[in-house]
């Protein structure tokens, strides 16, 4: 059996047939690799594929999950991230005799290399195969075409407070791959927060404002008006993007290196 991003190993007997999966991006893993039979249960927030997942039990979100509600659900195991989700709900569920499957991933590169093992675990290694190996493939592709001079560039998450994607997360590296220099990643922590003047005062070229986990739309432009100095607002390079091709590593990725691609003014 593989072992998970925490270092640990789930002893398993056979491929799980009750799966319970705390993120939205894993959910449509899933379902994509032909699993969806066997989700049992899923976060208020996994929203794709929509009409597959009508019906199944919602369990919250992955930052409160309803674990009495999991417990009652008899899975033979749950999928959680440890960014998404918190250590204390894993534990709990283990204690409680559930196997927790855990994946961490910070890069574009994590996702084909913690989705495989991941794969094997659940018995559908070589249906999963292709898609991961063709994604080895455009990540590939991505680091050969990098730009000689990256685009000086901030993505934004959240406003209110504002804050950005940083540095070691999938969302940045992401970026990067796409032609990006992420400006937000030179202030502390993975998602910095600083007042809105502190990351322009960086003189981003391009700003992205994706739709979510906060839903940027047309109405927050106006908050860039005051900076009409900044490259990127001076240029009209500011960005509304889907959210889900920013922050939902998986079957996802592969549309996303050439989508934000094009968000960063590259071709």
């Amino acid at each position: 059996m593989p072992f998970d991003a925490l270092g640990r190993r789930l002893e398993l007997s056979e491929p799980p047939r009750r799966i319970v999966s705390l993120v939205p991006s894993l959910t449509e893993w899933l379902f994509s690799v032909g699993l969806g039979e066997r989700v049992v249960g899923v976060t208020d927030y996994c929203i794709e594929p929509a009409a597959a997942l009508a019906g199944l039990p919602r369990l919250r979100g992955a930052k409160n999950p309803d674990r009495v509600r999991i417990v009652a659900l008899q899975p033979d195991l749950v999928i959680a991230d440890q960014e998404e989700n918190r250590e204390r709900d894993v534990l709990a569920l283990t204690a409680a005799g559930i196997p927790v499957y855990v994946t961490a991933i910070r890069s574009v590169a994590d996702v084909p290399e913690q989705l495989e093992p991941l794969a094997r675990m659940l018995g559908v290694a070589e249906r999963a195969a292709p898609a991961l190996e063709d994604l080895r493939a455009a990540i590939s592709a991505a680091e050969q075409a990098l730009p000689a001079t990256p685009r000086p560039s901030i993505a934004f998450i959240w406003r209110d407070p504002w804050m950005a994607v940083g540095a070691e997360t999938y969302a940045g590296d992401l970026l990067r791959l796409c032609g990006a220099a992420n400006l937000a990643a030179q202030l502390p922590g993975r998602y910095p927060r600083a007042p809105l003047d502190a990351f322009l005062a960086l003189r981003p070229e391009v700003i992205v404002l994706p739709s979510e986990p906060y839903a940027f739309s047309e109405r927050d432009l106006d908050a860039f008006t005051p900076f009409a100095d900044v490259p990127a607002v001076r240029d009209g390079r500011i960005a509304l993007c889907d959210g889900m091709l920013l922050t939902w590593p998986g079957p996802r990725t592969r549309v996303a290196l050439q989508a934000l691609r094009q968000v960063i003014g590259l071709r």
